[in-house]
């Protein structure tokens, strides 16, 4: 029988890289959360969620069974590497579209973008359970037993060393990834518990506030879709902020409502905006559209092509700021790296 996965081992977030004693640093891996089991017969790929990842990345599953040279339970990231202007970097949209409920779809991509798996916890080897020893004899443990594997499947690189976690943090961006992960050496593996480190970029940006949705309950703002300009003057939506309390997200309805864009009848105008690939054909993705006036300012990590890689956090509002004003070349653009370089150590 396949090893039980537990719920992954989580982190808490940080503003910067923790300089105490005992601690092992990462690069973090912008993926799928993934846990592996191995039992010498079947390959299971567990997921954060409660969605089992297995039948979305078959030459994984494959190359599991044939390359792990033992019955094993692995934590690490299901990432897709993609070449762009003669590097190789990760891809978020890629991996994102893995996600697709077609058999036929899901063996078209595994050809064209297939997934790497990037392990960096271990946490069963046969019979020995790994997950009350501390960290230290986990990741020595690890990169024995893959030390002969080749891709797709990889041992994260890892560091004691504070300053050069703070190079991995400028530097592996520009490959894809979105920063530092810190792990205390002498600490077992915790399903569920934040007992690790994270440190992402945090960077702040003018938007435009173009519609929003209705909160799951059906009542007041769940999340309000914002967006940029580009250098033709198109609006392109890049993003949404969310987390509003029960009492904001009403008074936001209020404050919005000037703005509503309305039919003849005077009836809202919705416009339909994109699903979540692990909520199509349930979620309902329309949105309120709002005239496209109002500025406000956001916290975010990064960008991925034309919008936002994640949510975005509300910081205030900009009434001093004209929303034509809210261009894409206020963002920082990060210098390009090769992912190849990410993987070698």
């Amino acid at each position: 029988m396949p090893y039980e996965i537990p719920a992954p081992m989580l982190a808490k977030a940080v503003a910067d890289i923790p300089r105490s004693e005992g601690l092992s640093f990462e690069p973090k891996w912008d993926g799928f959360r993934a846990l592996i089991s191995w039992d010498g017969t079947d390959v299971e790929i567990g997921s954060r969620g409660a969605k089992p990842l297995t039948r979305y990345f078959p030459e994984l599953v494959e190359a599991f069974a044939r390359l792990l040279p033992e019955p094993c339970l692995l934590d690490g990231e299901i990432v897709v590497p993609v070449d762009r202007d003669g590097r190789r970097r990760l891809d978020w949209e890629a991996l994102s579209q893995r996600i697709h409920p077609a058999a036929s779809r899901v063996n078209k991509l595994a050809q064209e973008t297939p997934a790497m798996f990037v392990a960096f916890d271990l946490l069963a080897i046969g019979d020995r359970d790994f997950q009350a020893e501390p960290f230290a004899a986990r990741r020595a443990a690890l990169v024995d037993l893959l030390r002969d594997v080749p891709d797709p499947v990889h041992v994260t690189r890892a560091t004691p060393d504070a300053d050069l976690a703070r190079r991995w943090l400028a530097e592996f961006e520009g490959a894809g990834l979105d920063g530092v992960v810190a792990k205390p050496l002498d600490q077992p593996y915790a399903p569920g518990r934040r007992t690790m480190f994270k440190i992402k970029h945090a960077r702040t940006a003018d938007v435009v506030a173009l519609g929003y949705r209705i909160h799951k309950s059906g009542q007041g703002v769940g999340s309000l879709l914002v967006g940029l300009y580009s250098e033709d003057g198109t609006l392109y939506p890049v993003g949404g902020v969310a987390a509003w309390s029960d009492k904001r997200r009403l008074e936001l309805i209020d404050e919005l409502a000037p703005l509503v864009e309305r039919d003849e009848s005077g009836e809202a105008i919705r416009g339909e905006g994109e699903k979540s690939r692990f909520q199509a054909g349930r979620a309902d993705s329309s949105f309120v559209r709002l005239r496209p006036e109002r500025v406000l300012e956001v916290r975010y990590d990064q960008l991925e092509g034309w919008r936002f890689r994640h949510t975005v956090q509300f910081e205030r509002w900009r009434p001093d700021r004209d929303a034509r004003s809210c261009t894409y070349d206020q963002l920082e653009v990060v210098a390009a790296y090769d992912l190849a370089d990410v993987l070698e150590d």
